[in-house]
């Protein structure tokens, strides 16, 4: 489906669904004055064309012991290393995204741990030793203070 071009009635049902997936198709289509039948159909095009590409769960992951957010500075010692590391980090579960970067370090990484000192086993006995990785620079965040998705306000351009 890559020529599907989402319209207004399907950017509407995606902001509905990024701020509470739960919602039914039945409520999806009440709010928006159509079948839910149509929500359904409309929702499975979106999946097909990969705008959707995912349901997940929310989990509070400090009441299941995971006191510690992290950001992770890499650096590399060649950026052509970059798809290795990436692959070998993904191997790690405690790291839960990675992003290539510009600027300072070559890649961005956010780690979610129980401890410092499961940060620092993290950190030291697995990701420093990943082949290529020269060193990294760890912030261990505070507190977050917003979490939201974006807010699509009209149809996705081509």
């Amino acid at each position: 489906m890559k020529n599907f071009k989402p319209d207004n009635i399907d950017i509407k049902i995606l902001s509905i669904l990024m701020n509470d997936a739960k919602k039914t198709y039945a409520e999806i289509g009440k709010e928006l004055f159509i079948s839910s039948g149509t929500v359904h159909v409309r929702i499975k095009k979106m999946m097909e064309a990969k705008i959707i590409i995912n349901s997940q769960v929310k989990v509070d992951y400090q009441l299941l012991g995971y006191d510690i957010t992290a950001f992770l500075g890499i650096y590399l010692e060649k950026s052509k290393l970059y798809d290795s590391v990436s692959e070998q980090l993904a191997d790690i579960p405690e790291v839960v995204e990675a992003h290539y970067t510009t600027g300072t370090y070559s890649i961005f990484a956010k780690v979610i741990v129980k401890s410092t000192e499961h940060l620092r086993n993290i950190i030291s006995d697995q990701i420093q030793q990943i082949s290529g990785i020269q060193r990294t620079e760890t912030f261990i965040s505070l507190h977050k203070s917003m979490e939201r998705p974006l807010h699509i306000a009209s149809p996705l351009k081509s």
